[in-house]
């Protein structure tokens, strides 16, 4: 194809930009941010755009500024009359907000969706995210990669015997099964009930553990509460060892020194969210920058994905 393919980063990923952007045989763009004395800022592309198929590259996680950037950035290309604009975006922010849980609360993904395509977007491209219903919110195509493909390589690479899938919550138990069924293991379930966000008030564990190696998956790992109250309790109950997997590595709070003290022998993550403590030895990142990179060759030469899953 003869059109154009320029990509471009907002300022907090800009290292896993560089790094799809090579795997993908190109580079970044240019692109200024122009500051205000009052923090407001506006974003100027450096080269034209014009009749150009646009990768705008960034993960949405707090602060809001992260998702501002991107919509500026989008809105930027439309007015420069980029003639395709996808936004990349390997960790969905705000998706945990997915539908009302009581009265008088927002649904805060359908709004951010709603901001996306308003702001000129004309394709979305995002890794795991928290609910699948997400895709729905938007009236133009979302290609949905999965983690899987990257972690269930390496978790054969580890050579397990008595291996044993788990999910930290109900909520995953669908993603656990995917993964079992995928590489033949059994599965059991961790059940939590919360007093409110971010507190687990108790947990049972559903199924046998005892002298399995354990591996629990997740979508993400925000506190480390859940995941580490669940290997604790999966150890407890006889595991031989507990590992975790979570795709985007929020990590808020005191979620290093929660990690650091569990029973895990390791958490895997990507690299959707940049780790703010690189010295937990315990915390190991794969990149998803080459997967990434193969969907947008894919979607630019007008291909199927559908290769590219796993789960």
């Amino acid at each position: 194809m003869n059109q154009k393919v320029l990509f471009f980063s907002t300022r907090s990923g800009l290292k896993l930009s560089e790094s799809i952007a090579d795997h993908y045989g190109n580079f970044l763009g240019k692109i200024r941010f122009l500051e205000f004395s009052d923090g407001e800022y506006t974003p100027c592309f450096e080269q034209s755009v014009r009749g150009s198929r646009v990768f705008l590259i960034g993960s949405t996680f707090p602060p809001v500024d992260n998702l501002m950037e991107l919509l500026l950035m989008c809105d930027a290309a439309r007015r420069a009359s980029a003639q395709n604009i996808t936004l990349v975006i390997p960790y969905f922010g705000w998706a945990r907000q997915d539908h009302k849980d009581r009265p008088r609360t927002p649904i805060a993904s359908k709004l951010v969706a709603n901001l996306m395509v308003a702001s000129g977007a004309t394709r979305v491209m995002t890794m795991d995210l928290h609910a699948d219903q997400i895709q729905g919110f938007f009236d133009i195509p979302v290609d949905h990669l999965y983690a899987s493909r990257i972690f269930i390589d390496y978790i054969k690479k580890l050579n397990m015997d008595q291996l044993t899938i788990a999910s930290p919550d109900m909520g995953g138990a669908k993603r656990a099964r995917s993964y079992a069924g995928y590489l033949g293991t059994d599965v059991v379930i961790c059940y939590k009930e919360r007093k409110k966000a971010n507190e687990i008030e108790f947990m049972n564990l559903i199924g046998n553990v005892k002298e399995k190696n354990i591996i629990l998956i997740d979508d993400m790992v925000d506190t480390a509460g859940t995941l580490t109250e669940a290997a604790n309790l999966i150890k407890k109950q006889g595991a031989k060892s507990v590992r975790a997997i979570a795709t985007h590595p929020v990590l808020s709070g005191n979620s290093y020194e929660k990690i650091k003290k569990s029973v895990l022998e390791e958490l895997v993550v990507t690299d959707t969210i940049p780790i703010k403590k690189t010295d937990n030895n315990k915390i190991k990142v794969l990149s998803c920058a080459s997967l990434f990179a193969e969907v947008m060759q894919s979607v630019h030469n007008d291909e199927s994905i559908s290769s590219k899953f796993i789960i």
